[in-house]
């Protein structure tokens, strides 16, 4: 919301905006570019606009919904699902993520199924089975082992942690 009302304030009206990515109907020119760089970098945000960086973008944006979706997809490959959405060889892609980030696809997905797992049991509304279906480990063990190579914590010890760290509000 913030990037499409900024670029809206300078006067362009994007065609879409979504997770990493603003379509617009004509090319910027370098002038423009640097104009919205420097509105958009106080939010916190900035311009990628090498193919490089946007098909990088693109793959962490694709793995961050992938792992953040109800009823999602994460049963299919990894590598099958990023080469459906990315036009590339999953070699080159995985080649290129591992050049720029230093560290690898896979490391990366399971990085951010750990944090989803975090948020998750800081909610405390599913089980560890329930978590563990629902981001398709094959048995809440394997989460658990998972996390605790990760963390260095169970997640029933992270969970106690997170619980131990908050006060009710009449004990306040």
């Amino acid at each position: 919301m913030v990037v499409k009302s900024e670029f809206e304030k300078l006067g362009y009206n994007p065609l879409s905006v979504k997770l990493g990515e603003v379509k617009l109907s004509k090319e910027l020119s370098s002038q423009e570019k640097s104009e919205i760089a420097t509105v958009i970098e106080s939010f916190g945000f900035s311009i990628i606009d090498d193919k490089r960086s946007r098909i990088i973008e693109q793959i962490k944006t694709l793995i961050v919904e992938l792992v953040h979706q109800q009823n999602n997809d994460i049963k299919i490959n990894l590598s099958t699902y990023l080469t459906n959405h990315i036009n590339h060889d999953y070699n080159y892609i995985t080649n290129l993520f591992s050049e720029i980030e230093g560290t690898t696809i896979e490391k990366y997905f399971i990085a951010q199924k750990i944090e989803r797992v975090k948020e998750l049991l800081v909610y405390g509304e599913l089980t560890l089975s329930e978590i563990a279906f629902q981001l398709n480990y094959s048995t809440p063990s394997h989460l658990s082992n998972q996390f605790k190579k990760i963390t260095g914590l169970t997640p029933k010890h992270f969970k106690n942690i997170k619980s131990d760290k908050r006060k009710p509000l009449d004990e306040v």
